[in-house]
């Protein structure tokens, strides 16, 4: 699958509106009870890219990036300003925010992950798309030092050791991401007088699986 590991300018994204869905089949019984269930483990984010722009240039530059992105066919990263750190927003992101894993002595290769908590229930969320120098990983509480006690891949949000943690370690990281999406339309239909008269055109972005 093409993806360009290029985000979508920050500035047009943080006025845009968005959020997760989910996918739930509904079964009606006879007796008026419901049967529920999901496909999907994990939420999907949709957006629309059109409400954050402010000015011909913004949707200059929005054009280019379409252009570039050649519609749907090519995938990128977009940051999400509601949800995209590892922290909670008031909170500075630091190597402690997030148990990934117990280390077992032979797994060397962890996912970064988020987890999201509501009461005694847990969904736990794989970051795919770290940016880039944002990584922090701590073991047993001890600082680790990226390059000499880990690597990072920033394509697919996996950490390597250089060696396995030890048996029952918490691994815990800090970060902050991007989602890794597409446009959801092959067209972008616009008019200088209704974007001048304040119009935004409609730009759905739509998350996709890496």
């Amino acid at each position: 699958m093409a993806f360009h590991e290029v985000r979508f300018p920050a500035s047009l994204s943080f006025g845009s509106v968005g959020g997760p869905e989910r996918r739930t089949e509904i079964v009606t019984l006879a007796n008026g009870f419901e049967e529920r269930n999901t496909p999907w483990a994990h939420g999907r984010r949709r957006y629309d890219a059109g409400l954050g722009l402010r000015s011909l240039d913004d949707l200059e530059t929005l054009i280019a990036f379409f252009e570039a992105r050649q519609g749907q066919l090519i995938g990128f990263r977009w940051k999400d300003w509601s949800d995209y750190r590892s922290c909670s927003p008031s909170d500075e992101v630091s190597d402690t925010d997030q148990l990934i894993g117990l280390g077992d002595e032979v797994t060397d290769v962890w996912q970064l992950t988020k987890a999201y908590r509501s009461g005694a229930f847990t969904y736990v969320r794989p970051i795919a798309k770290p940016v880039a120098g944002s990584v922090r990983l701590s073991l047993g509480g001890d600082p680790l030092r990226d390059g000499v006690d880990y690597t990072v891949d920033y394509e697919t949000g996996l950490v390597s050791f250089v060696h396995p943690p030890n048996i029952g370690a918490e691994i815990r990281a800090g970060f902050e991401f991007d989602v890794p999406v597409r446009f959801d339309t092959d067209g972008i239909m616009t008019s200088l007088s209704s974007f001048q008269a304040g119009e935004a055109p409609n730009i759905p972005v739509l998350e996709i699986r890496v």
